[in-house]
């Protein structure tokens, strides 16, 4: 019987990050790989907000990688996240996305937990009739639901399975810290969500946020509306270590008359807009930028488009598929007209957002062309090789190298 060689290990095929093979799209062992080596690695996963689970017994199931997870608020207020899948056979134990609930119980065997993840109760523990049963020695703290470490911060609650990962601020580092302060600046509220499906492996979207060459290319109402255009000010941070970004635009006072002529397919001077309510930006957080993308490695996007704030989860759902979930957002002081406005500026992201829609399509468009040969390799030469950071610019692909030196890093490749 003649027997199939096993694959041989995936190794990084170029001295630096400027140029990736596109095997890492659509190869499934690499997929596999970055579930157990970044998933569970020494990475912060964005997990939800406090304000999605303000009360004791309040929960909100989400993913880490493939790894279904429950956050959890227990009675003394603490936060726990708990990997959703009992002790005993394996099944999951919390079935809805949120809700309230004073313990999770799981139907196969009716096998209970307490908020922290504790197993409190087993059905038929001590057998029926004085036959069957646990064993005497039967480790009840030994049998709780696996947990995540839990740290918060800006409002938003991160988990991670490794005991490596260090304190969120020194995590991103001050200077990235400083944009989630100035930003969520007061207590938060949940406006909404958006779900979508996206036909392209997690990394070509976890790119697309850290691409600012692109912004004023694609994006037809960005560059036409004035949101981001190649000459206006701003630039683009980026963590020392490379893994975490924020590419910013600040309107300047003469970026109105000088827009920049560059003869490009998303400048288009005769649209107009019939009803121009979404584009009153009202400067609330103290500044002019219109426009903020941060990322913080691997699966979390903040965003503030003129006056829409939003988190953005990146959620892995198979080499070429992955979930991208919206959390709209405003403040807990907003007033209607306030409200109005946010809900008005969100018609610019989401599934089908005016800016949005475009995103959601060029990732399927690279998966499927990847596929044509996994060994060719996509470039990333704007503004160096390097992971500098570019004040004033944001024609630059420094931050999408950075992801790759992070994923490499993590992958051991």
């Amino acid at each position: 019987m003649q027997t199939q060689e096993p694959a041989a290990p995936f190794v990084w095929p170029f001295e630096d990050a400027s140029r990736a093979p596109f095997q890492v799209y659509t190869d499934a062992a690499i997929y596999a790989r970055e579930q157990e080596r970044l998933f569970r690695g020494p990475v912060w996963n964005f997990l939800c907000l406090e304000c999605e689970i303000p009360n004791p017994g309040d929960y909100k199931t989400t993913f880490v990688g493939d790894a279904p997870i429950i956050v959890a608020r227990a009675q003394d207020g603490s936060v726990n996240a708990l990997v959703n899948r009992c002790a005993h056979k394996g099944a999951l134990v919390c079935f809805k996305q949120r809700g309230n609930a004073p313990e999770f119980n799981c139907v196969y065997h009716n096998w209970t937990y307490d908020l922290t993840g504790a197993l409190t109760g087993v059905a038929f523990r001590k057998g029926v009739g004085g036959k069957g049963g646990l064993d005497a020695d039967f480790d009840f703290s030994a049998h709780g639901l696996e947990r995540l470490r839990v740290e918060t911060y800006g409002q938003m609650i991160f988990g991670t399975f490794s005991q490596e990962t260090p304190p969120f601020r020194d995590y991103i580092g001050a200077e990235l810290c400083a944009n989630i302060d100035r930003v969520f600046v007061k207590p938060l509220k949940v406006l909404g969500y958006h779900s979508q499906i996206l036909p392209n492996n997690w990394k070509l979207y976890a790119e697309n946020n850290k691409d600012s060459y692109h912004a004023s290319l694609l994006h037809v109402f960005h560059n036409t509306f004035g949101v981001v255009r190649p000459n206006m000010g701003g630039g683009v941070k980026i963590s020392p270590n490379g893994w975490h970004h924020l590419s910013y635009t600040v309107r300047n006072a003469d970026s109105d008359d000088a827009v920049g002529r560059e003869k490009v397919r998303s400048l288009k001077e005769s649209y107009k807009l019939h009803d121009a309510r979404m584009m009153e930006h009202r400067l609330e957080l103290g500044d002019l930028t219109t426009n903020a993308i941060q990322t913080v490695f691997p699966t979390l996007v903040v965003q503030q488009i003129l006056n829409a704030l939003a988190v953005r989860q990146i959620v892995p759902k198979g080499v070429d598929r992955t979930e991208l979930v919206w959390t709209i957002l405003g403040f807990a002081d907003d007033d209607a007209q306030m409200q109005e406005l946010r809900l008005q500026v969100n018609n610019l992201v989401g599934p089908a957002g005016l800016i949005s829609m475009e995103d959601g399509c060029v990732g399927g468009w690279v998966q499927q062309a990847a596929k044509a040969d996994p060994q060719a390799m996509t470039v990333m030469p704007m503004g160096g090789r390097g992971v500098e950071a570019s004040e004033g610019s944001r024609v630059t692909e420094a931050a999408v190298r950075g992801f790759w030196r992070g994923w490499r890093a993590l992958m051991g490749v």
